[in-house]
C-alpha cells in the first residue's frame, strides 16, 4: 500500500478552507474513486487525472487509486482540484518524495494533454494558503498575475503537469518561482486612466444642485436616488460619480479583486487597482446577477462587485420587484449573504446606490415642455415600484430638473471640473475620519443613529426643523437620523466643526419627499 499527500484550497464565498489530498494505490481491482463529498464536476477529475497522468509520462499503475479530499465535512466543488489530485496519484507511485510536497499548495484545472488550465478564484485561494502557513503555492500560468498580488507567499507559474513535478523534483527550473514583491499603491491620478479618462464632471452643464448633490454623496458616501425627464443627464451624473470618489486602500482593493477574481472575465495586473469601480446592470438583470447566487460555487453579484464603488440601476422602476427589495438588507449590512444547502457564503458589499428614474411611465410628468399623458393611476402605479423601504435608505433623493437656455450657461462656464470636486470631498472625508475615529468608522453615511444621535448632536437650535418633520409625520425616524449624516457632510465640507440650522435645512432638502415625483 501507497500513500501520498498533497494540499489544495476549497472556496466558499471568499473564505478557503485547506484541503489535504489523501492518495492511496492498493492491490486491488483497477478503478479510481473520489471521497470527500465532491460535486459533479469535481467527480468529473477522475477521468481528467488518469488522461493527464497518461499523457505527461506517468500513467496509472492497474491498481485501486483511492482519492479523499479531508476535512470531509466542508463541501467542495469545481475543476480547480485537478492539480493537487495528480500531484498526489504521482507521489502515491513513488515517483514524488513526501518532502517536495510540503508547504506547497497547488491550484488549476489539467486538460487531457496535461496542461494546466486556468480557473476561477485564485487570488481569495491564495490569500487563504497564507493564513493557512503554506510556503508555496502552484497556479495556472494564466492566473499567475492575480497570484503575485499575494505578498508573503512564493507563488509559481504552472504550465503543465511535467513541468509541475519536474519543479517539485528539483530538476526544472522555473522563472514564474518567485516570492510576490511588495504592492505598492497606485496613485490616485493613475488609477482613474483606465475607467474614467472620458469622463468628467465638467461635462455636466447646468445642473449646479444635482452636482453639488452628488459631491455631498461622494463626500459622505451616501446612496442617491435622481428622479426626472429623460435627457435631462441623471446617466451622465452616475458616471462621473466614481470620478470624485477617493481611491480604494490596500485592503479594500485587495477585496475587490478577490471578488473579481471569483466572478471571472477580469484581467489581473501588478500594481494592485485602487480605482473604485463602477457598475450599471441592465434592469432585466435577475437576483443571481444583482446578489449574487449560481449552481455549484455561489458567485458574486453587481453588489459585491461594487463593492467600495458606484453601484448604478438605470430606470430603477423597470428592475423586477424581489431585486430591488433583495437589495435592502445589503444597503444595512454592507454584505452579500447567499445561502445554500452547501452553507453560507458571504461577499463584501459595501457600495453607494445609485438609482434613476423617470416621474412617470411616458417621462414627461412636471415638464414645462411637453405634456404628461399618465394617469394619476399609471403615475401612482410607476412611482409604487420603488417601495418605500428602500426609497427610505436612499439619503439624498434630487429632482434632476431639464436643462434649458444652454447657450448661455456655456457662455457663463459655471461646470465643475472632477479634480476640484474630489479635492472637496478628500477634505471632507479627512475631517469625518478624525471625527469618528474613536467611534470605528470612517464615513457620516456608516454611523449607526443611536450613535450619531448620541455622540455628535448638534443640538436643539439646529435640529429645530428636523424634529418639526418628524413630529408631523413627513419623515421616519430612519429619515431623521440619515438627514443628520447628510448634515454632517454638509458641514464637513463647508469646513464647519459643527452641523448649524441652515446645513440641516439644506440636508432636508437633498432628502427630498418620501413620495416620487410622479405620485405628488
Amino acid at each position: 500500500m501507497k500513500l501520498a499527500k498533497s494540499h489544495a484550497i476549497s472556496l466558499l464565498g471568499l473564505t478557503g478552507t485547506p484541503i489535504e489530498v489523501e492518495v492511496d494505490i492498493s492491490a486491488q481491482l483497477p478503478a479510481f474513486v473520489l471521497v470527500g463529498l465532491p460535486d459533479a464536476s469535481l467527480n468529473e477529475a477522475t477521468s481528467r487525472v488518469r488522461a493527464a497522468c497518461s499523457n505527461s509520462g506517468f500513467p496509472l499503475p492497474s491498481q485501486k487509486v483511492l482519492v479523499n479530499l479531508s476535512p470531509a465535512a466542508v463541501p467542495k466543488s469545481g475543476s480547480a482540484f485537478d492539480l493537487a489530485i495528480a500531484v498526489g496519484v504521482i507521489a502515491a507511485m513513488g515517483k514524488i518524495p513526501a518532502a517536495a510536497l510540503e508547504g506547497v499548495c497547488l491550484i488549476g484545472e489539467l486538460g487531457l494533454d496535461g496542461a494546466v488550465r486556468p480557473v476561477l478564484g485564485v487570488l481569495p485561494m491564495c490569500l487563504a494558503a497564507r493564513r493557512a502557513g503554506f510556503r508555496k503555492v502552484l497556479v495556472p500560468a494564466a492566473n499567475y498575475a492575480e497570484a503575485l498580488l499575494v505578498e508573503g507567499i512564493t507563488s509559481v507559474r504552472a504550465v503543465s503537469l511535467r513541468q509541475v513535478v519536474g519543479f517539485l523534483l528539483g530538476t526544472a527550473e522555473d522563472e514564474g518561482a518567485l516570492t510576490s514583491p511588495t504592492i505598492e499603491p497606485m496613485p490616485a491620478t493613475d488609477a482613474r486612466v483606465t475607467g474614467a479618462s472620458n469622463r468628467d464632471l465638467r461635462d455636466v452643464v447646468g445642473q449646479e444642485e444635482a452636482v453639488e448633490g452628488l459631491i455631498v454623496a461622494a463626500a459622505g458616501g451616501h446612496h442617491l436616488s435622481m428622479i426626472g425627464s429623460p435627457g435631462s443627464g441623471k446617466t451622465m451624473l452616475a458616471e462621473r460619480l466614481p470620478t470624485i470618489l477617493p481611491v480604494l486602500d490596500q485592503e479594500q482593493a485587495l477585496e475587490v479583486a478577490a471578488i473579481e477574481s471569483i466572478a471571472g472575465g477580469i484581467s489581473f495586473a501588478n500594481p494592485l487597482n485602487l480605482e473604485p469601480r463602477f457598475h450599471a446592470p441592465h434592469h432585466g438583470a435577475s437576483m443571481a446577477a444583482i446578489i449574487g447566487g449560481g449552481v455549484g460555487m455561489p458567485r458574486p453579484g453587481a453588489a459585491s462587485l461594487s463593492h467600495g464603488g458606484v453601484l448604478f440601476l438605470d430606470e430603477a422602476p423597470e428592475f423586477n420587484s424581489n431585486v430591488l427589495e433583495s437589495l435592502r438588507q445589503t444597503l444595512e449590512s454592507g454584505v452579500s449573504v447567499i445561502h445554500r444547502a452547501a452553507g453560507v457564503a458571504s461577499f463584501p458589499a459595501r457600495f453607494q446606490l445609485v438609482l434613476a428614474a423617470n416621474p412617470c411611465p411616458c417621462g414627461h410628468f412636471g415638464s414645462i415642455a411637453k405634456e404628461c399623458v399618465c394617469s394619476y393611476v399609471a403615475r401612482r402605479r410607476y412611482g409604487a415600484k420603488l417601495s418605500g423601504p428602500l426609497r427610505d435608505r436612499i439619503d439624498i433623493r434630487l429632482d434632476v430638473k431639464p436643462v434649458r437656455n444652454l447657450s448661455r450657461l456655456a457662455i457663463d462656464g459655471h461646470s465643475v471640473d472632477s479634480a476640484s470636486a474630489l479635492a472637496r470631498v478628500e477634505i471632507a472625508r479627512a475631517a469625518a475620519r478624525e471625527r469618528l475615529r474613536k467611534s470605528g468608522y470612517t464615513r457620516n453615511s456608516q454611523v449607526p443613529g443611536s450613535v450619531i444621535k448620541a455622540q455628535f448632536n448638534p443640538g436643539k437650535t439646529a435640529l429645530a426643523q428636523l424634529d418639526r418633520q418628524l413630529l408631523a409625520g413627513k419623515t421616519s425616524m430612519r429619515g431623521y437620523d440619515r438627514c443628520l449624516r447628510v448634515a454632517w457632510t454638509i458641514a464637513d465640507l463647508a469646513g464647519a466643526n459643527v452641523p448649524t440650522a441652515e446645513h440641516v435645512a439644506q440636508a432636508v432638502s437633498l432628502r427630498g419627499p418620501d413620495q416620487m415625483i410622479g405620485v405628488a
